[in-house]
Formats: C-alpha cells, structure tokens, sequence
C-alpha cells in the first residue's frame, strides 16, 4: 500500500510510526486468533470423519483392508484423473504408500504438485494406500504387509496390459515397509522410490543428526511398552509428531506462528491447509510401535537380515529384484542421507556384488530441503519427483550397479533438449560404494555403542514386562486411556483455541471487523524492521539452546555408551569390530554359477537385436553414465521401426548382454559379427542406431569415440554412415531393437 505521508518532524515521524504499527500490530494479533480457532474447528470436523485424509485428489475405494480376512486399517484406492489430464491405460500404474508416523493419511497427494499429480502428468494410472486413525485389534506390521500385497496384486491385476509393474513409492515410514515387502514378494514390484526413508538406523555422523540418540538416551524402548501400555494396548502417534518438532524448537515454537501472524493476509490458507494434516493424529497397536522400535530404530536389524517374518521367511533385502530409488536430503535432520543410503554398505562389499545380485539401485541427494519438504513440497514434486515419473522406464531398465541421479536444468545450450521431458535433463551416472561412505558415517567404535544400547534396552525392556507391566496393565482401563490421549500437549493447542473455547466466541466477530477495516502497515515502518529483528534474535536464541542440548546429548550418548565397563557388562566386547555384513549364502552362490555358466554359453546366440544391443552397452559404459535423451532416442526408433517388444522382454534383453560383456567383454565383442545378418543394409541401419543414441546426450568424443569405432569394424560397416533406420522384419536374424 502507499505510505501515507509522515511530518517533517522526527519525533511527530516517529510518533506517527508507532500508531501505524501499533494499529496493525493489534489488527494482525486479532486476525491470527481467528486463524488460530479457525485451526481448532478445522481439527474438530476432521477428526469426527471416519476417514480423514488431506488428498488433493477425489478418491475410489478399491479394497478395504478392514473386511480382509486379517484385518487392517488400511485401505487401497484409485486416485481419479481431474478432466484436464489424460491417463494411458497402457503405462505402468504408480502406487503411493503413505507414511505412518503419527500423523493422518494423504501426505502423498497434499497438493496438485504431488508425487500423485506429478504421475498422472506424465500420463501414468495412480493408487494410493492409506489408513483409518484407529488401527485393528490384533493389527501388526506383518499383516499389515501381507495386505499391501494383497493390494497390489489387485493393482496388477487391473492393469494386465500395462508396460511394466507397478512403481510403488514410500514415504518416510513407508519406505521401510514398502522394502520388507519387496522383499518378502519381490514379483509384485517394478521400480521402487523410497523418499526420506531410514534403512539404516545408527548411521550419521558426529556434530549432525542426534534423533539416532534417543533410543539410547532414554534407556531403550520400555518407555515404549509404558507408553502403550497406559493407552491400554494403544500408542498415541501425536508422541511421534512431538518428537519431530522436538528436533526444530525455534520453528515449533516460533516461526511458525511467527509467519503467519507477519504475513497475516496472505498465509491463512497455506497455514490452515498444513495443519489439517500436522494434527490428524492416529494411533498404533503395542505390537506395531514395539517392533518399529525394537527391530528397527534400537536393533538396526533390517540390513542385517535378522528380521523374521511367523512362516519362518527372513527379510533380506538382497531378494528385492526391481530398482531401488533413494531420495533423501542434507537438510534432513530426521532421515539423513546415512540413514537413507548406508544399509547399502551393509549389504555390499561393493558394485560388483550388487550387481550379482541383480540390483539396480539408483539415489538422488538434495543439498537443503527438509524432512517432509522431500514428498510434500511443489518444488521438489516439479523437479525430482517429476523427473523420476517421467524416466522410471529409463530407471527400470538400466543396467544392474549403483547409480547417481543428477539433473541439469534446460538451457539454450541442451543438445536435443526435444527429447527430454519437462525443464531438466535426468543423467544416471554410475558410481561406487566409496561415493556413499566419502558422505560420512560410523567408526567402529560408534558400532559397538549402538550395539550397547540395543543391550541395555533388551534388559531395560525385560525388566519392565517382569516387575512393572503386569501392575500397569491392570490399572489402566481404556476410558484412562483416551482420557490421557485427549489430555495430550498437541490436541490440547487445537482444543484450546477452538469455538468450543467460550472465549474465543468474540474472536470472529473482532476478526470481522478487523479484516473491514484492515490497515497493513507500510513496508518501512522503523517498528515493523525491529519486530523482525526481535523474531530473528528469539530464532537465534532458540537454535542455539538446540544446539547445545543435541551436542550434550551426543556427549553423554557417546560417554555412556563408549565406556569399555558398560560394553562389558552387557556382553559387547569392547576390541570386537561389529559387522552387519551378511555373506553371499552357498545355495545363491551356486545359482550364480549356473547362470554365468548358461550366460557364457549363450554368447553366440541372437541376431542384429543382440548386436545391437550389445554394441551399445560397450559404447555407452565409457561414459559411466546413461541420459534421459539416448532411452528417448532409442524409444523412436522402435516407434519408427514399427517394432513391438514388451519393456520387461527390453529389460531382460539388456540385463543379459550387460552380464555377457561384464563376464568376457573381450568374446563378447568377437562374437557379434556372427550375429549380424549378410544385409549390409541392415548392419548399416543398426549401428546408426548405436551412433544416434548416444548422440542424443553428448558429443562422442575421447574413449566413447574409440570404442564406437572398434563396433564400425564389427559391424563391418563405415562409422560415418548415414542411412535410413532398418527394418526389423526384413530378415529372419533381424530383431526389434
């Protein structure tokens, strides 16, 4: 608005200053306690729903998880295209598993700008997995598991003409379930993305990321059982939430309000619209939370391979035969990249094993977006999460190894900018284990105090069933329970404030009137500059409390639990090197033999389409990396040629030649002239293929240059040719590319 003019006299300025401000500052505060029961009647109606959710996205149920034969909360259904976007029945369906952690389903789908909305642009059916706020009886994550395979198969099934299986997306907390699952039914699953997800639960480094502590600081997880076990059998998730904003004082407390009472006009909305979700508390059996924080968070047991499921099956990882995406952040203080990316080095010794398995795992790290930032900003779902829809064919197909993926932005400069999809150009670059551990992670030392801590919280934990649970259990009668819920410092902020507060009842009205008579106060305003140098000092003061009491934290964390006495009286050696490393069984170790064996015995089978395909691994790995543009490229071809193979048959096609050239590249590469056809048109076209491909992303040039040539000579063709595309059907030894 115009500054209105002030007088010539300082003190008269100032004077005027100080009414202006002070008139706005009184209108702001009435405003924000509107928005703050406007807050609390928002939290009463979404409670009161049977499903609550915040999707962006209307809904169809599909499966309810409750009418299973074991039954869960959760629930399956399919996300409904808005009238603008145009579904392909023919792509892959994409599956968002939401998070548990405290907080009510629909995180996935927030916003237009979504991990859904990002799908559906680019042209893929979309379903979601959610839950109700009360779990099941008898509910544990076992079943829990076992329904989402129900679901999925559902998703399979409805989609039989699909290029591909399902892409399933975890969340934070899904992320974890989603890869026990894949592990357990790796058939069910095409790519996999798991977003802020921790897999490894001690990782992270000195100075950074003290959650990790807090199983330890707290003695172990009996405070868990308590915690349940005075919810009469329920853990209330809103003590999830509040140890996420444990982490980050200065917002809970302050800038969060403070942003919106600044920005009073403009951030009602947004600010409504995040807390609908923030406060959509659920709850979880004993038995869920339990073993969250026993197998999980405490035992660091799920790389380690010492989860069992009741049928006696082991959750190995190592089973999880789809790519494996991990997106994570440095500003992540709850999910860190170690956490995200270090089960890796617990499973691997290095590429080469990962490979052996037949794993393709690529990971993305963002310099500075936070924890819920990674699957709920816009930002991030038109960047990262757009590309990754976009590609995921690129991503299923890519040879087994371990991959970075990076993204450059368009520029005038982008050569064949046409053939990639959106604003940015999405490079897998292959990389090695060291890559990960140059991001910091535990000494051996730090190994044996989380070990310690597992120790001492089995003892605590078997202390507290012995002498204490038993006097709990027979005192606590659910009305305690839920009086003791409802009672809870997060539901009481929404409760207070809200229209059942008789107080609040003059708010709206107050709120009204300041709204009519609304005067902003001007942008330079010398008591407007000091309110936010007061909120920055109150930002400084906050941060640096939480500063100190993570640093003492960890002091104590890595005193206690370092002590050589404790070690040894809970049974660590204080001189053993703990490893989670599993090794390669006999039984997998004979299976790989077989298949190397009936892999090098099929060197010299196939036609052009192998050729082909093989001149193009050997060409393209001298990059170590492969571009969005050349799978583009290679995909009109096959348009063009008028070829029709199947994306799994693609994949298998480039899995097999990729191993043949690992195993012997040297006879790999003397082979091919005895699959080319006699058509020297048809060995023309087909290495114009290879050349055009890898033209599409970057000049050939240096090693790439050198390698393309020595496929000329096998091909028997001149490297500069220029010729039509081949026909794939004009000769029997001819195979779509």
């Amino acid at each position: 608005m115009d500054k209105a003019p002030l007088s010539r006299d300082p003190v008269s300025g100032l004077i005027a200053s100080a009414v202006e401000y002070m008139i706005d500052a009184g209108q702001r505060s009435v405003l924000f306690l509107d928005i703050l029961r406007r807050r609390g009647d928002q939290y009463q109606e979404h409670i009161a729903q049977t499903a609550p959710h915040v999707l962006h996205y209307t809904a169809e149920l599909v499966m309810d998880g409750r009418k299973l034969s074991e039954p869960v909360n959760y629930a399956l259904v399919r996300i409904i295209p808005p009238k603008d976007t145009e579904i392909d029945l023919e792509r892959r369906p994409f599956i968002v598993v939401d998070p548990r952690a405290g907080h009510g389903p629909g995180i996935g789908g927030f916003k237009a700008d979504s991990e859904i909305g990002v799908a559906m642009k680019a042209g893929h059916p979309c379903y979601f997995i959610g839950f109700l706020p009360e779990p099941m009886p008898h509910q544990t994550i076992e079943r829990i598991a076992r329904a989402e395979a129900l679901f999925i198969e559902e998703v399979v099934r409805r989609h039989p003409d699909a290029d591909g299986k399902p892409c399933v997306i975890g969340n934070c907390q899904a992320g974890w379930a989603v890869m026990i699952l894949a592990s357990l039914r790796p058939e069910l699953f095409g790519p996999i993305i798991v977003a802020g997800a921790p897999l490894a639960y001690w990782a992270g480094v000195h100075g950074k990321y003290p959650m990790r502590y807090s199983g330890g600081l707290l003695g172990g997880s009996w405070l868990t059982a308590l915690t349940s076990d005075l919810g009469a059998g329920k853990f209330d998730g809103a003590w999830l939430v509040q140890n996420f904003e444990n982490q980050n004082p200065s917002n809970t407390l302050w800038t969060k309000q403070y942003n919106v009472y600044s920005k009073v006009d403009t951030e009602a909305d947004r600010y409504l619209e995040f807390e609908r979700w923030w406060g959509g508390h659920v709850n979880l059996n004993a038995e869920e939370i339990q073993f969250i924080v026993d197998e999980l968070f405490i035992g660091n047991n799920l790389a380690a391979g010492r989860i069992k499921m009741s049928d006696g099956k082991t959750v190995d990882l190592r089973n999880i035969k789809s790519p494996v995406v991990v997106f994570c952040s440095k500003g992540d203080n709850i999910t860190p990249p170690q956490q995200a990316l270090d089960w890796i080095l617990d499973l691997y010794a290095d590429v080469d094993e990962i490979r052996a398995y037949g794993q393709t795992i690529v990971y993305t790290v963002h310099e500075s977006v936070g924890h819920l930032g990674i699957f709920v900003s816009g930002g991030i779902a038109k960047k990262e999460h757009a590309e990754f829809s976009s590609n995921i064919d690129l991503i299923d197909v890519l040879p087994p190894g371990l991959y970075e993926a990076t993204f450059e932005a368009k520029g005038t400069d982008t050569a064949n900018p046409e053939l990639a999809v959106g604003q940015w150009v999405m490079r897998c670059e292959a990389r090695t284990l060291d890559d990960i551990r140059a991001m910091g992670g535990n000494s051996p030392e730090d190994e044996r105090r989380f070990a310690t801590a597992q120790r001492v919280s089995e003892i605590n934990l078997a202390a507290y069933r012995k002498f204490v649970q038993p006097w709990i259990k027979g005192m606590v009668t659910p009305q305690m329970a839920d009086w003791t819920r409802r009672l809870h410092p997060l539901r009481l902020q929404y409760e207070a404030f809200s229209s059942h507060n008789p107080f609040m009842a003059a708010v709206k009205a107050t709120a009204d009137a300041a709204s009519e008579h609304r005067r902003p106060v001007s942008s330079d305003n010398p008591f407007l500059a000091f309110q936010e140098q007061v909120s920055k000092q109150i930002v400084h003061a906050l941060d640096s409390w939480r500063d100190s009491q993570e640093a003492l934290s960890e002091a104590i964390f890595l005193a206690v639990y370092g002590s050589s006495a404790v070690q040894a009286a809970v049974g660590i050696d204080p001189q053993s090197a703990p490893s989670r490393r599993q090794e390669m069984s006999v039984e997998y170790r004979e299976r790989l033999r077989a298949r190397i064996a009936e892999l090098k015995s099929q060197v010299d089978e196939g036609g052009l389409r192998e050729a082909t395909i093989r001149g193009l691994l050997y060409v393209g790995s001298a990059r170590g990396m492969v571009d969005e543009r050349s799978l583009e490229a290679l995909r009109q071809v096959r348009r063009d040629s008028g070829a029709h193979l199947s994306l799994a048959d693609f994949k298998m096609l480039v899995r097999e030649q990729f191993f043949m050239l690992r195993l012997d590249q040297k006879g790999a590469l003397a082979a091919i002239p005895k699959l080319l056809p006699d058509n020297a048109q048809q060995r023309h076209a087909a290495f114009a293929v290879i050349r055009d491909v890898l033209a599409a992303s970057a000049e050939i040039s240096g090693e790439t240059a050198k390698r393309l040539h020595h496929v000329a000579e096998l091909f028997g063709v001149d490297r500069s040719s220029n010729v039509a595309p081949f026909d794939p059907n004009a000769d029997p030894k001819a195979k779509a590319s």
